[in-house]
């Protein structure tokens, strides 16, 4: 865990204020799996997310469970930082390389909530979901977080819901995948399991896919990463974008990004404004699956948009004060403001203020 040290060897100066409550002076946060200390400083920003500090209110006590890789990451180190500094007591715990009491650390009351920021697939998901089995506050819901961490199962839940999904199959091989129909190809291939655009495959013919068996079963059973299964999904067409769109606890904001299948395409990526009929389907797609923070990818396809992945917790990049906003919206989860997931209706989705774009413009 990641543990509060006053300065000062545990004595207050005069005047100062209890560590973990607001308008705290400020101490050192020690991850318990590191020797390095990272300084809290209290926010000299200026901006409107004040009502982390508002009156009354008292300091709450989070854990996140963060994933090595995600250990310098600005998501969510920002977000423990921002925390932090307006009071509040955050704990760390690594789950790829700890050794984590489970009976001590996860029990009723010991945290306001809990917070997963892992990879997909890793211990962090079952320490999220024993911590909401003792009664704790998760962010996002538990429940939730395999429907979308596991893309088959997305897929079925999203398009037994309504959600413009493609058509999805899934084998344990690259070898099974030959028995996809030919007027699905092209092919969009990947693990079921993958996250960040990695190891996904455009597979144009039915002997290209052939070809790829083969070589799989020359590298042995688990060629593709992890050795879970795979899922395949005809090709969207569409002019090698993706549109990334980001929930923020209800509020909507949308990226464009060169797709990861057409790496020769130069596109910075950039704010742009969010289709009414887009942001729909991002509010349809948090009430479908539970979740509160999350990204999704859309291609504007032919026929409309195709929801082709769904993150919990992803980066926000590109989200103005994402920080800011992810940390205001993980205190109002935890205390219960949110509407519970997986309710039968949302309201009308709330887009973010929007900006202008100007053809070519970099934003």
């Amino acid at each position: 865990m990641r543990m509060y040290r006053p300065r000062n060897g545990g004595r207050r100066p005069h005047g100062s204020v209890h560590p973990g409550r607001p308008g705290a002076v400020g101490g050192e946060w020690m991850d318990h799996d590191s020797s390095r200390v990272t300084q809290s400083r209290p926010s000299t920003r200026a901006h409107g997310f004040s009502g982390n500090r508002e009156y009354g209110v008292r300091a709450m006590r989070l854990c996140f469970l963060v994933e090595e890789q995600y250990r310098r990451d600005g998501m969510p180190v920002e977000v423990i930082r921002r925390l932090t500094d307006w009071g509040h007591r955050v704990d760390v715990v690594r789950p790829g390389t700890s050794l984590i009491p489970v009976s001590e650390s996860i029990r009723a009351g010991s945290h306001d909530a809990w917070v997963l920021k892992t990879v997909s697939g890793g211990p962090g998901l079952t320490l999220l979901e024993a911590a909401a089995a003792v009664g704790l506050t998760t962010v996002n819901d538990a429940r939730a977080i395999r429907g979308v961490r596991d893309k088959a199962l997305a897929a079925a839940i999203g398009r037994s819901r309504g959600l413009p999904v493609p058509l999805t199959y899934a084998a344990a091989d690259w070898r099974t995948l030959t028995e996809v129909p030919a007027e699905c190809f092209p092919l969009v291939v990947k693990p079921a399991d993958g996250s960040s655009g990695r190891d996904v495959h455009l597979v144009a013919t039915p002997e290209r896919l052939a070809e790829q068996a083969a070589l799989s079963e020359q590298d042995g059973p688990a060629a593709h990463r992890g050795g879970g299964m795979l899922i395949a999904q005809p090709y969207v067409a569409n002019d090698g974008t993706d549109l990334k769109v980001y929930s923020v606890a209800g509020d909507l904001y949308a990226t464009q990004r060169r797709s990861p299948l057409h790496p020769d395409r130069s596109l910075p990526e950039r704010r742009v404004e969010l289709p009414r009929e887009v942001a729909a389907i991002a509010a349809r797609v948090g009430e479908v699956y539970g979740l509160d923070l999350y990204g999704l990818d859309v291609l504007l396809g032919p026929d409309g948009p195709v929801v082709v992945d769904v993150n919990d917790f992803p980066s926000f990049r590109q989200v103005p004060e994402a920080a800011d906003r992810v940390a205001s919206a993980v205190l109002r989860l935890a205390r219960g403001r949110a509407a519970a997931p997986a309710v039968p209706a949302l309201p009308a989705p709330r887009l973010a203020p929007q900006i202008p774009v100007t053809a070519g413009e970099d934003r």
